[in-house]
Formats: structure tokens, C-alpha cells, sequence
């Protein structure tokens, strides 16, 4: 029941070579912005720059250098997940309103001139349906028919590749930055805004402070599910009453535990005067690699090109 200490989701893992990977190794900043790219510019983007961001992650995790046991279980199981919720997605109805009927025929429009004396297509474009199965019949009972259409296809896909994207770009910059770089690097991006009056250092230290406590809960969770090994609970035999009475009280241990850690992380901060510390002065500044962080601000700014270029597609 560890299977959640393998799977280090929004946890910094430390390289245990002497130099350490090149992901490791860019400027926090860097590695920032390029995440801030990959959560953005999908917003409006056409299916195929969506499969790129997808592609395009997967070739940084394998080129990354990361061991092989900090993504091998992770990173499957996110891709089976945005498969379950593109396929989801395309078997919906993209909407509920029934389809018209044509009011014109089909062989007045014409996408593309024909050569001169030939008749018109019967039908021009591409069909609205991809998929059309059944119905199926069972006996007395019809299944079907299974439709999918070319909107509701475009939503699987776009749902499947943002939900891929989202989780594992900023999983990718958790596993390679430290807490303290990471709260720096957006308080770096922000401190304009203390210009206004914003405290943008406590803004940090906060974030800081929630940084470190996603491990905590994932210990009491991790703790949770093994009380439940070892009592060898079987939700099937308890029903559906009792199996849901038994994960309802799971949730209600794990809220107050992880109430309990914050009220204890409160008081110990509190026990130390109250005084909190900027991101900049905490922060263990690593070696910065100047070659890679070149590379990735000149592959940044092409990234930024060919979305304005070609993210339509």
C-alpha cells in the first residue's frame, strides 16, 4: 500500500548525480515561463498544436534525464486518464439540439470549381458524422446508435490533451524545481505589482508555505489507505450503504488530519515570533546552466512564433 510514496505528483525530487539533469539544472524562471506557456496557449488553439503540446512533453520527459521510477507509474496512468476523458468526451452529444434539416440542396454549394461542362457533386465537404454505429438489436431492446461527430470529436480531443497538458506541465516543473525556486521565480515575475501596494513577498511565502504542505497531505493519505490494509476492509461485501459509510468517514479522517497539520504548522510558525521570511532570502540557489537556458529561451520565443503562426491548426 506505498504506492503513493512512488508516485512523487507535485513533489521536488532531488538528482542524485553530481551535475544532475539539464531540466534540473535551467533557470527556475525559465522553466516558469515555459510551463506558463504550455497552460496558455492552448486557450483557441486547433487540435493539431494541442497534439503537439502533447508530443512535445512527452519528448522533454524522455530527453529530460528524470528516472525512470519518477514517471514510469505517473505518467501512463495520466495518459490513460486524458484517453478515458477524450473518449468521453467524443461519445457525448456536443449539444442538444437536434439537427436541421437542409433547407437548400446540397449540390447549390460548391467548395471547389469543377472543370467547365461538368455537373455538380451531389454532396460537397466533409461529413458531419466520423463514427455511426447501430442501433443494435438485443431482442425486444435497441442500443444506439453510437454517433460521433466532428464537434463532438473536437471536444474529446480538446478536453483529453489540456487535462494531459495542465497536470503534466506543471507536475514536470514541481519534480524539477524546488519550492523556495519556484515561489522566487513567480515572485520575480510579480514584483511589479508591488509598486502598487501589493504584498507580493507574502504572496510567496504563502505559496511557499503550500508547497510544502502537499506532501503532508499526501502522507496522511498514504496513512489512511494503509489502516484500511491492514483492517482488511472488503467495500464489496459491506454494500453499497456501508461501502460508502466507509470511504464518507475515510474523507472526514483525512479533512480533520490534514486541519490538524495546518493548526500545527500555524502555532509553530506563531511559536517563532510570527515572522515570515521573503521566498528570495530561503531559497538555495542552484548551479545554472548557461548553454541550456539559452537553448530553451530561444526555443521559448520559437514556441511563442509558431503558436501565433501555425496555432490555429
Amino acid at each position: 500500500m506505498d504506492w503513493l510514496r512512488q508516485l512523487p505528483i507535485g513533489q521536488y525530487v532531488a538528482d542524485p548525480r553530481p551535475n544532475g539533469g539539464w531540466l534540473q539544472r535551467l533557470d527556475p524562471r525559465l522553466k516558469l515561463a515555459w510551463t506558463l506557456a504550455f497552460l496558455l496557449t492552448p486557450i483557441l488553439a486547433g487540435p493539431f498544436w494541442r497534439l503537439a503540446l502533447v508530443g512535445l512533453l512527452l519528448l522533454i520527459t524522455l530527453a529530460s534525464g528524470l528516472p525512470l521510477r519518477l514517471w514510469r507509474r505517473s505518467l501512463p496512468g495520466l495518459m490513460g486518464l486524458a484517453l478515458a476523458v477524450g473518449l468521453l468526451g467524443a461519445l457525448l452529444p456536443a449539444s442538444a439540439a437536434p439537427p436541421g434539416s437542409l433547407q437548400r440542396p446540397p449540390t447549390e454549394l460548391r467548395l471547389s470549381p469543377g472543370p467547365a461542362g461538368s455537373p455538380a457533386p451531389s454532396r460537397a465537404g466533409l461529413p458531419w458524422e466520423v463514427v455511426h454505429w447501430g442501433p443494435l438489436k438485443l431482442g425486444s431492446t435497441s442500443l444506439g446508435p453510437l454517433v460521433i461527430t466532428r464537434k463532438s470529436a473536437t471536444l474529446g480531443l480538446n478536453s483529453g490533451t489540456l487535462l494531459f497538458t495542465v497536470i503534466h506541465s506543471a507536475n514536470l516543473l514541481l519534480l524539477t524545481t524546488p519550492p523556495e525556486e519556484v515561489a522566487w521565480s513567480l515572485g520575480w515575475f510579480l514584483q511589479p505589482l508591488s509598486r502598487l501596494g501589493l504584498p507580493m513577498e507574502r504572496l510567496g511565502f504563502t505559496l511557499l508555505l503550500s508547497l510544502r504542505f502537499l506532501p503532508l497531505v499526501q502522507e496522511e493519505l498514504q496513512n489512511l489507505l494503509r489502516a484500511l490494509a491492514t483492517r482488511a476492509i472488503n467495500l464489496r461485501s459491506l454494500g453499497w450503504q456501508g461501502g460508502l459509510g466507509v470511504v464518507l468517514a475515510v474523507g472526514e479522517r483525512l479533512l480533520a488530519n490534514v486541519l490538524l497539520r495546518a493548526e500545527q504548522g500555524a502555532d509553530a510558525l506563531m511559536a517563532r515570533g510570527g515572522q515570515w521570511l521573503p521566498p528570495a532570502l530561503v531559497r538555495q540557489a542552484l548551479p545554472v546552466r548557461l548553454l541550456p537556458t539559452l537553448l530553451g529561451s530561444a526555443g521559448l520565443l520559437l514556441f511563442l512564433v509558431l503558436r501565433g503562426t501555425v496555432g490555429q491548426l
